[in-house]
């Protein structure tokens, strides 16, 4: 039994999919049946059961995968730990989703450069698939809206709330409004977020509770996009109140009842920390976006 055989194991487990599990270990999918194949062989135990285009774990293989998940999870640990000793100049790899990138963490990077030469590469993911890769070990840290369901499971540093306000073109027939009940906004063509931001179930929920179905158009993460799909005066989109939109194209109406988002940082409990990352931890729980605005 070797880590190789565990990792292919824990990632077709994990992702459910041989195909996403061959992608994400740059490997061929024979390679990873046969790795697992073996593994049984070995073992002299079923694993998983087979069917014609999807596969399910077996008892055994539910009780081999979470020990075999720990094995991994500590072997990665120790590669970390140990990696660090002879190569300090390893990336820090942070998850953000697109619409964070526009409101402040340019700033706290620049921040960040400032005191340290640790590299940082980002990776853009909604706040739920960014959860997902901390949990994984894919990202050492995401910076999330963390009012998703399971926050506690992480360690996390909340860095800012914002609210949401209703964003249209000046040539929207509402744009002369001031302030905007979610009722209003039952037969509206709405835009919403990636489906897999944290965003969009808060402002569906609000609909929901009103007994009104959001009329929603289309979803975008980038912010160029937005715009321009909003000069046509057809439709609005419901941004943070920080991003800031051309005042000479778009207006930015407050809504009622109040939306609020909290973003933060998380990363995963129970497990090593390298020391980039406690350095932009530590770096984080001092920064205040406040004072670069």
């Amino acid at each position: 039994m070797t880590i190789t055989q565990l990792e292919y194991f824990c990632a077709l487990c994990r992702l459910r999919s041989i195909t996403r599990a061959a992608e994400e270990l740059c490997v061929s999918q024979p390679t990873i049946s046969i790795a697992i194949r073996n593994l049984e062989k070995e073992l002299r135990v079923r694993l998983l059961h087979h069917g014609k285009n999807s596969f399910s774990l077996t008892e055994e293989g539910e009780q081999f995968y979470r020990q075999a998940a720990e094995v991994v999870r500590r072997a990665q640990d120790l590669k970390a730990e140990f990696s660090e000793l002879g190569a300090n100049t390893l990336p820090l790899r942070v998850g953000i989703p697109p619409l964070i990138s526009t409101v402040f963490f340019p700033l706290m990077l620049q921040e960040f450069h400032k005191q340290s030469d640790i590299p940082v590469h980002l990776y853009e993911y909604g706040s739920q698939r960014a959860r997902d890769m901390v949990n994984s070990g894919e990202l050492d840290l995401a910076m999330v809206n963390m009012d998703f369901y399971n926050i506690d499971q992480f360690e996390s540093q909340m860095l800012m709330t914002d609210r949401f306000v209703w964003c249209i073109a000046k040539n929207h027939p509402m744009s002369s409004l001031e302030t905007i009940d979610i009722s209003d906004l039952a037969n509206e063509r709405i835009i919403l977020f990636n489906t897999d931001s944290v965003q969009n179930e808060q402002i569906l929920s609000h609909f929901r509770s009103r007994n009104l179905n959001a009329n929603v158009i289309m979803h975008i993460s980038q912010l160029k996009t937005i715009e321009n799909v909003l000069k046509s005066g057809q439709c609005g989109v419901f941004l943070f109140s920080s991003i800031d939109l051309d005042p000479e194209q778009f207006v930015q109406i407050e809504v009622t009842p109040m939306i609020t988002s909290r973003f933060g940082l998380i990363w995963k409990k129970g497990t090593y920390i390298s020391r980039r990352a406690d350095k932009f931890i530590r770096f984080a729980r001092t920064f205040d976006i406040m004072d670069y605005r």
